[in-house]
């Protein structure tokens, strides 16, 4: 027995001779390149964030700066640095949403990066302002059963936000995050019962909290804040994740 690298998921090794008995069987059978490949093309995925450097960053200014010099110059290096535009990127495309539109991403920047400097902030209202792109990428045909967060556990996770000159982060008991994860478990299994990809749609201000709550358990939930739906979009909430 063994587990498969890219998803966790149990799986058996078997001989060659045996893969014909195993697929009649009902079983996916899978050579040892293409796991292999699987599981590279995973890893780029989850830490493509992590390959964004200055100078990728640098290209991109350039590429819009013909077009829009005034923008990218009243953003850098007027407002903020590369470095802090680079961490908004490298957030979004932690969370698998296109960087695209740099016209946009920019134009936000420019109204809030006088606002604050935090990074996880931006990122937030740069989701909000790319929120037609956001709802296409995760919802293609704008429709989507999702879970919601209780009230209660919004506000639970709001009264354990802690300010720092950094930027904010929860400070959560051990004990509740630990029943936030297994309640989140449960949903999450019965909605992928369902053939569904599990999505969690919340208030704007808890959104990235509860990704970062949750990432290590679940590094692919989707977390969206209700502000980054545009108004086409349609919500069905199928399951609540409690406190």
């Amino acid at each position: 027995d063994t587990v498969e690298p890219a998803f966790g998921m149990p799986a058996k090794w078997i001989k060659e001779h045996l893969r014909e008995k195993a697929e009649m069987s009902g079983y996916t059978v899978v050579d040892p390149p293409s796991v292999i490949a699987t599981h590279l093309t995973e890893i780029i995925k989850r830490h493509g964030h992590e390959l964004l450097n200055r100078q990728d960053v640098q290209t991109l200014l350039d590429n819009i700066r013909d077009k829009y010099p005034a923008l990218v110059e009243e953003v850098v290096p007027k407002t903020l640095t590369l470095g802090e535009v680079q961490k908004v990127l490298a957030n979004l495309i932690k969370e698998n949403v296109p960087i695209r539109d740099m016209v946009t991403i920019m134009e936000t920047l420019a109204d809030y990066g006088n606002v604050t400097k935090d990074p996880d902030m931006l990122t937030e209202y740069v989701r909000q302002a790319l929120s037609r792109t956001i709802t296409l990428r995760f919802m293609p045909d704008r429709k989507g059963k999702v879970l919601t967060l209780a009230p209660e556990l919004e506000q639970a996770i709001m009264e354990s936000l802690q300010q720092t000159e950094h930027g904010s982060y929860l400070s959560m008991e051990p004990v509740k995050t630990q029943s936030i994860l297994r309640n989140l478990s449960k949903e999450v299994e019965k909605i992928t019962s369902l053939g569904l990809q599990p999505i969690i749609v919340t208030v704007p201000i808890v959104r990235t909290y509860f990704k970062k709550l949750t990432e290590q358990i679940a590094p692919d939930l989707i977390v969206l804040s209700y502000n980054e739906l545009d108004g086409s979009a349609e919500i069905q909430s199928i399951g609540v994740v409690n406190g």
